[in-house]
Order: C-alpha cells, then sequence, then structure tokens
C-alpha cells in the first residue's frame, strides 16, 4: 500500500510578518508599561496611607488602656517613650505600641527602597521605619495635631536628616518625588485619620492654627 502524500503545504511565516508581529509586541509593551507602573504607584500609595491608618489605631488603642495619653506623653519609667522621643529617638515609641501594631511590617511604606521591612520588633531600628513621630502629640484632644507620617521630606532643597526636627509655618518643607512619584505624601493626624498633602496642605498644616502649634517638632527615622 503506498503512502499517502499530503497536499497540504507548510504555512511559514514571511520576514515581514514576523516584522509586523514583533512591532506589535513592542507597541503594546510600551503602551501598557506606564500603565501598569501608575497602577502599583496607585496601589503603593493606598498601602502607604493603610498603613498610617493602621499605626492611628494602634495609637488610640494604646492612649486608651493608658489614660487617654499617647507614649510621647507618658515617661519611660511608666511604660511611655517620652524622654526618648524627645531626643529624636523613633524606634521607641513604636516598640513601647507593639502590641497594638500587630506586626512592624505596617511601619515601611510599600514605596520606601531605602527601609526594609522586618517581621520582628526585636531588633527594630530606623532603616525599618518609614514614618516619623510627632513628638508633641500626647492626646487626641486637638485631633489636628500630627501624629505621624511619610519621612521623606526636604527643606529647601536639603533632605531632612534623622534625629529631632522642628518645623515652623514659613518654613520651605517639601516631600521628595522618591517615594509616591510627585511632590506628595501621607500624614496622620492626632484622631487616627490619615490625609494625603500637597506642598501647599503641607504649609497650611505646618500652620498655628491647624495644629495649635507655634512648632511642630517631628522625630525622623
Amino acid at each position: 500500500m503506498k503512502p499517502r502524500l499530503s497536499t497540504k503545504r507548510n504555512v511559514a511565516m514571511t520576514l515581514f510578518e514576523v516584522g509586523v508581529v514583533i512591532a506589535i509586541v513592542i507597541i503594546l509593551v510600551v503602551v501598557l508599561l506606564p500603565m501598569l507602573a501608575n497602577s502599583h504607584r496607585k496601589v503603593s500609595k493606598l498601602g502607604c496611607a493603610n498603613n498610617l491608618k493602621q499605626i492611628g489605631l494602634a495609637y488610640r488603642i494604646w492612649e486608651g488602656d493608658n489614660g487617654d495619653i499617647y507614649p510621647m506623653g507618658i515617661s519611660v519609667t511608666n511604660g511611655g517613650s517620652m524622654e526618648l522621643v524627645q531626643t529624636g529617638n523613633v524606634v521607641a515609641t513604636f516598640e513601647v505600641m507593639s502590641n497594638e501594631l500587630s506586626t512592624p511590617r505596617i511601619l515601611v511604606c510599600p514605596m520606601d527602597t531605602a527601609r526594609i521591612e522586618t517581621y520582628s520588633f526585636s531588633g527594630l531600628s530606623n532603616s525599618n521605619i518609614s514614618y516619623f513621630v510627632g513628638v508633641d502629640v500626647t492626646n487626641d484632644l486637638n485631633p489636628q495635631m500630627i501624629l505621624s507620617g511619610d519621612c521623606n521630606f526636604e527643606i529647601g532643597g536639603v533632605p531632612v536628616k534623622p534625629g529631632l526636627r522642628s518645623f515652623w509655618t514659613n518654613d520651605p518643607v517639601v516631600w521628595t518625588t522618591n517615594r509616591h512619584g510627585s511632590i506628595i505624601g501621607n500624614i496622620g493626624l492626632a484622631d487616627g485619620s490619615m490625609q494625603s498633602a500637597t506642598v501647599v496642605k503641607w504649609k497650611y498644616v505646618l500652620n498655628f492654627q491647624f495644629t495649635g502649634l507655634a512648632t511642630n517638632r517631628f522625630a525622623i527615622p
């Protein structure tokens, strides 16, 4: 029995067709990558905002168990962080609230590539924290006092260094663009709420009429 010969011809793409396919793929990559990047940035901003909300909630829970006072208003000998945070020590405050925070991972902004997430409060350091602490916020009686927020700001083009820093209403404070992709940042207020702040709004929230303080002191990690 003779083998049957197929009458079908092998179909192969021409070089022109291959070139067209490659060009389409390149166009799709060029178009979709920025969209994916923007989507990732939006998700990361939401992650940062969610972190600050959880941190604010931890403050409120801790306050409720300690005479309605935040750690910054209670002496170290009584379980707070008052003396330490006034030297610019950020770690002490978050260590005091370790039970309320549950995990130290929420102390790192998803867009902060300079910090490293840790799963343990043991050995917690500035390298594991993206957010400053409002040194003078001892309770929630003034709900608009600045409790915490993104620490990646600069004054007059100079990045703010770790430690205790004082900010006045007219200080040219702006956020750097290396965290959220624009001159914008997130802040947590004394009532546990969170706000996103542009440069204009940042100057407003530093104002005495907003916080009730002529000078805002932050402990920067």
